[in-house]
């Protein structure tokens, strides 16, 4: 696979993740002004080339507001999240558009070798699911199902309940941007003894995540079943099905859980976690992964 590395400098856009502002600060009763960072956030648009028999055709998909950086991962992670591409594998490339002047950096290309791994039928039904008036989370289930997205095998992967305490401080330590502005969502991959192996970090909740499995696209990774996915925030129900679509039998997150998230874990055969911290976590479905002190599952 061709791919330039997302976040390298150049002349146009900012790919900085952070920019320093002048800010009025309040603070016991006096007022002063001094420096201080904010996450970046900026427009990406993502195209996805298609071979065809009257050439290559360019399909444009969506336009997200992000954060610099990792954005090939992004573009990867969010065609197969959404169902655009059918096959991960199929993606061939990944890079930022030529065409354009001044380069931005903001516009990123993608293509794939099959014409037969582009669903251009997403395009308009994942719409339809996100913002057609009177849409219920039934529908919302069933429209994932038809992307693909099938319960999780049962496997093998299980997580030490002592390493899901622990897991939030861990990603915590990871933020680098976050610590500087304190702006950003965070996603991390973990594996079975609680190591955390991937950290990526975007305005978007997520975005970050695409950008975790966007790594897993483009090193031909996927599915994530070795893996576990933790967020520094809340679980909706779209982070859920992202997760179902990689492969994640498990999800731990540091907020809490939407109903239709927990719906989804439940029916996805999904171990959901929520309010994790050092003092203890909340179950919401498959315990069975989880390896309490005891050695048995929670």
């Amino acid at each position: 696979m061709n791919h330039r590395r997302a976040g390298v400098g150049g002349p146009g856009g900012s790919r900085r993740k952070a920019a320093r502002v002048r800010v009025g600060r309040m603070r016991g009763g006096r007022f002063s002004t001094r420096g201080d960072s904010v996450a970046v956030e900026e427009p990406m648009e993502v195209r996805l080339e298609v071979p065809g028999d009257d050439g290559i055709r360019e399909h444009p998909i969506s336009v997200t507001m992000r954060t610099p950086g990792d954005d090939f991962e992004l573009a990867a992670g969010f065609l197969f999240t959404e169902g655009v591409v059918i096959d991960p594998a199929a993606v061939a490339d990944v890079r930022y558009c030529r065409n354009v002047d001044p380069q931005e950096y903001n516009v990123v290309t993608a293509s794939v070798r099959d014409p037969g791994a582009f669903d251009a039928t997403s395009l308009t039904r994942n719409f339809y699911v996100t913002s057609s008036c009177g849409v219920c989370g039934k529908a919302s289930l069933e429209a994932v199902e038809i992307m693909g997205c099938r319960p999780i095998a049962e496997g093998t992967f299980t997580i030490p309940e002592d390493d899901i305490r622990a897991l939030p401080d861990r990603l915590r330590t990871l933020q680098r941007t976050f610590e500087r502005t304190g702006g950003l969502h965070a996603a991390g991959l973990f594996d079975g003894g609680g190591r955390i192996t991937v950290v990526r970090e975007d305005v978007g909740r997520h975005n970050a995540v695409d950008k975790v499995i966007g790594t897993l696209v483009l090193s031909r990774a996927l599915p994530g079943s070795g893996s576990g996915l933790i967020v520094s925030g809340r679980s909706s129900f779209e982070i859920l099905q992202k997760a179902a679509m990689a492969g994640f039998p498990v999800v731990v997150a540091v907020g809490a859980p939407s109903s239709l998230a927990v719906t989804f874990a439940r029916r996805f055969n999904m171990t959901l976690v929520g309010f994790a911290n050092r003092d203890g976590y909340n179950v919401y479905s498959g315990g069975d992964r989880i390896v309490r002190g005891d050695g048995e599952g929670g």
